[in-house]
Formats: C-alpha cells, sequence, structure tokens
C-alpha cells in the first residue's frame, strides 16, 4: 500500500546520522542523498529508497515508524545501535503478545521525539 515515506528533521546531520546507524543494523542502508531547495535529503532502502529523511525543520504531531527486521536479533540489533545512537529508550526489545503472540519489537525516540520501531513477526 505504501511506496515511500518521508519526514522533515530539525537537524539534517544529527538525524541521517542516526538513521545511517539504526537502519543498518537492519539491513537497509542510505542509497541516495542530494541537496533539494532549502536543504538536504536522504533516502534509505535494500532495493530502493522507501524512507526519507530531509532538511525543514521538525514534523509537528508525534509520529509512529515501525521498520521491518528479518529477526529477533536484528531487532535487538537495531534497539543497540539507536541507544548508541543517542536515542531515548521507549521500550527495550521483547514479545508483545497484546498484539500477536510472535510480535517481537523495540522503541526508541528518534532525535526529534519521535517512536520508531523495529518489529519481527515471526516465531522465536
Amino acid at each position: 500500500m505504501i511506496d515511500h515515506f518521508g519526514l522533515t528533521v530539525a537537524d539534517y546531520r544529527t538525524s541521517r546520522d542516526f538513521y545511517d546507524s539504526v537502519l543498518a543494523a537492519l539491513g537497509f542502508g542510505r542509497m541516495q542523498e542530494f541537496e533539494i531547495p532549502g536543504g538536504m535529503i536522504a533516502g534509505y532502502g535494500d532495493q530502493k529508497p522507501d524512507f526519507w529523511v530531509q532538511s525543514g525543520g521538525r514534523c509537528t504531531g508525534k509520529l509512529h515508524i515501525a521498520f521491518a527486521a528479518k529477526s529477533r536479533a536484528d531487532v535487538d540489533a537495531f534497539y543497540r545501535a539507536a541507544l548508541e545512537a543517542g536515542a531515548r529508550d521507549n521500550g527495550a526489545p521483547g514479545v508483545r503478545d497484546m498484539y500477536h503472540p510472535n510480535y517481537y519489537g523495540a522503541f526508541v525516540f528518534d532525535p526529534d521525539g519521535h517512536n520508531i520501531e523495529a518489529v519481527c513477526h515471526a516465531p522465536a
């Protein structure tokens, strides 16, 4: 249903470096980066850019973005990388059986305060 999505951020370089680190833990990388009117933009993905971060000021409102992880170990790696990159904890890795028995996720707040998650739906 969704081809790609993006958000504007308060500090482009800080957010770019944050997403470089946490998305690498999930097997995604920065595929493109270029100048746009008024700033910069970076696109992340594995085969094409699916997630974009651009300068332009913090998005208003609270966003929740969940990135797919291939394994529970990848969720754990995402969480560690996020904390090392300066994220604030919003829920350590673990099963959230209120969603379903195999829902394994971890939650952090990114540099702009958005709730960022990595989730694996595979059984243990």
